[in-house]
């Protein structure tokens, strides 16, 4: 037996991945790389069989941020020519979730940009989530920003399922990345939304010249703080931003990111999220053998695969999309 299915046959017996073998994983030779990602599906397998989760974002507040993170085309220091608006009206929020219903995409996400939101801002999301539950009953997430505990009460009762928040790097680089927030902002964040009973979807972003170790440090954060859902993003560095240029990544890298992941956070729903045509490439394909979810379409403010290239993906590679009735059915086991 090669030593990844064996690290493998462990976890699934419930042990912990120790620091030492997380770092092997992430310098695994290339040659091993399908062996890897063989053993990580063994995890995959176990606990989400071929269902592939989909995913689709309404970008529905662009730009004018304050905040001064060196990867965002949205931030205050940022000079990337990108669209700006505020909150679109709540008719173009119910159309995009009419599209991910048609897609037969099982979880919607209405993310905006800035700190916080506004308790408007709040008003305006709860309004949209109650008619599209009533419509399509739609898993919703919202990414918002930071949250006071009063609005997560509220976006729970509207029936927001999940709340994304991402730590993005981890605690030591932190400030490497941003100033204008702490690690310990988003942390808590997390917890408030964890507090108020909805999923708590937190993730990294991967390739912002961060060290093997902190890429360990952000599984195991994520492991610490119960993530729910981990979205894995890999950095498209974007001109206009501090961080433009960066380009570190490469397929077989990431491919042991994402193994690492399902290591350490076997049971969790793993997104392979942004970036990944950019990083993985023609190696899109095999990330799905650790991971068990993925966005289709666009992102905030770069273009993803077109969707009709995702499902032929997945085709191909026998796995299949979890529907919506499923994605129902999960929702009120959990309930």
């Amino acid at each position: 037996m090669n030593k990844w299915l064996k690290l493998a046959d462990q976890v699934l017996e419930g042990k912990e991945v120790t620091n030492e073998e997380a770092l092997s994983v992430l310098d695994c030779p290339d040659d091993d790389v399908l062996l890897l990602m063989h053993a990580a599906f063994q995890i995959r397998k176990s606990y989400y069989g071929k269902k592939v989760k989909l995913n689709m974002i309404m970008n529905a507040k662009s730009g004018l941020c304050p905040e001064n993170c060196g990867y965002c085309a949205q931030s205050s220091i940022s000079t990337a020519p990108i669209n700006t608006y505020r909150m679109v009206d709540k008719e173009t929020i119910l159309e995009g979730a009419k599209r991910a219903h048609d897609l037969n995409v099982g979880t919607y996400c209405i993310v905006a940009s800035g700190r916080r939101p506004s308790n408007k801002e709040i008003d305006h999301v709860v309004e949209a989530v109650k008619e599209i539950k009533e419509a399509y009953g739609l898993k919703i997430c919202a990414c918002l920003g930071l949250l006071k505990p009063e609005q997560a009460k509220r976006l729970k009762e509207a029936g927001v399922d999940r709340y994304n928040h991402n730590i993005n790097t981890s605690a030591s680089n932190h400030a490497n990345i941003t100033t204008s927030h702490t690690y310990d902002d988003r942390v808590y964040t997390v917890e408030t939304v964890k507090g108020s009973g909805m999923s708590p979807c937190s993730g990294v972003i991967v390739g912002m010249r961060e060290t093997k170790q902190d890429v360990v440090d952000m599984a195991n954060s994520l492991k610490a703080l119960d993530a729910d859902s981990i979205p894995v993003n890999f950095l498209h560095s974007i001109d206009g931003t501090p961080l433009q240029g960066v380009k570190e990544l490469n397929p077989l890298y990431c491919l042991k990111v994402l193994a690492l992941f399902r290591f350490i956070n076997p049971t969790k729903e793993i997104r392979i999220s942004g970036g990944r045509e950019v990083n993985l490439r023609s190696l899109q394909p095999l990330g799905l053998y650790a991971a068990n979810s993925v966005f289709v379409g666009d992102y905030l403010t770069t273009a993803g695969q077109e969707e009709m290239e995702d499902y032929k993906m997945l085709r191909d590679l026998g796995f299949e999309v979890e529907s919506v009735e499923e994605m129902k059915a999960s929702l009120a086991s959990e309930k």
